[in-house]
């Protein structure tokens, strides 16, 4: 048992790790937290998503400071990004809260296809956007 506590607190750390390098890219954390939580610890996706939001205030916090040292941010900009996307995040955990935690999943996952999905677009678009400018020089 204590083995097992063991390999399971460790796992965590390196779960945690991975997702503040994904996170601090950009990319959202939760992308790779969530699934690991909720798969890999048997950890029910309401609680996985709880987590995760709280592990994003340090994470952001961090990558705000170093943005910010670095003149990464837009001020004007992100103010009319974090107005609506507050709002939005109140009105969709209560949304999450109402949904059972098996319909939950099959969202999560959907969503994280429909991102997939749309990576995959825009890196085709930019690589024919670049050919077609480096066939016109």
């Amino acid at each position: 048992v204590v083995l097992k506590e063991v390999m399971d607190t460790i796992l965590l750390i390196i779960s945690g790790i991975a997702a503040g390098i994904i996170g601090g890219m950009g990319m959202g954390g939760g992308t790779l937290l969530i699934p690991l939580l909720n798969i890999f610890f048997g950890i029910k996706q309401h609680t996985a998503q709880a987590v995760n939001l709280v592990v994003f205030i340090p994470m952001s916090i961090a990558a705000l400071i170093i943005h910010i040292k670095k003149k990464l941010v837009d001020y004007k900009k992100a103010l009319l990004i974090i107005l609506p996307s507050s709002v939005t995040a109140v009105g969709g955990a209560f949304a999450a809260k109402n949904i059972d935690s098996g319909s939950l999943q099959k969202f999560f996952g959907g969503f994280l296809i429909l991102i997939a999905v749309f990576q995959v677009v825009v890196y085709i678009i930019e690589k024919k956007q670049n050919k077609l400018n480096n066939n016109t020089k």
